[in-house]
């Protein structure tokens, strides 16, 4: 069986090699001289562009942006004129002077004891709970007669003091 395989081989070669020598030995020996040659890649050349150039528009100043949302300074009520002194602020400005207000007055402490504030026994349930902030006279003022407040609810309890502008 070898033999066979082998002979059938060796006619097959021959006739391969007789039929296409030249068409065979012209693509090695182009792939030769490719490889030979060093490569060096070319570049297409870019097409000229048709398009109009561009005209540089001047930079609109900006001299200051405006605020707007929670950092836009409107009206607020009388309570809350009174308790910032001013007829106008921004919802961050009165949240900070609240914020400074109670922490000067020690309104956010973790104990107080009934000594102190006369609801505090009645009134605390958790006397860690820093969330609760434990309103004064001025502070009741603003959030509608409440004796506590959660740190929460600041932002919303203001929301009626800031007068709607279009």
């Amino acid at each position: 069986m070898f033999m066979l395989y082998k002979g059938f081989k060796e006619l097959l070669a021959s006739s391969a090699t007789a039929a296409v020598p030249s068409t065979a030995a012209k693509f090695y020996a182009a792939a030769a001289a490719k490889s030979a040659s060093p490569k060096v890649a070319q570049k297409t050349p870019k097409k000229p562009t048709t398009s109009k150039p561009k005209t540089k528009k001047p930079a609109a100043l900006r001299s200051e942006t405006r605020p707007t949302g929670i950092s836009k300074v409107t009206l607020v009520s009388p309570a809350l004129g009174q308790f910032l002194g001013a007829q106008q602020a921004s919802r961050t400005e009165a949240v900070k002077q609240i914020w400074s207000y109670i922490k000067s007055q020690n309104l956010q402490v973790t104990h107080h004891g009934p000594s102190s504030i006369p609801w505090f026994s009645a009134n605390a349930k958790n006397p860690n709970n820093r969330k609760e902030i434990f309103c004064d006279e001025k502070l009741k003022t603003i959030f509608n007669g409440k004796e506590k407040v959660g740190f929460l609810e600041i932002g919303k309890m203001l929301t009626p003091h800031f007068v709607k502008t279009t």
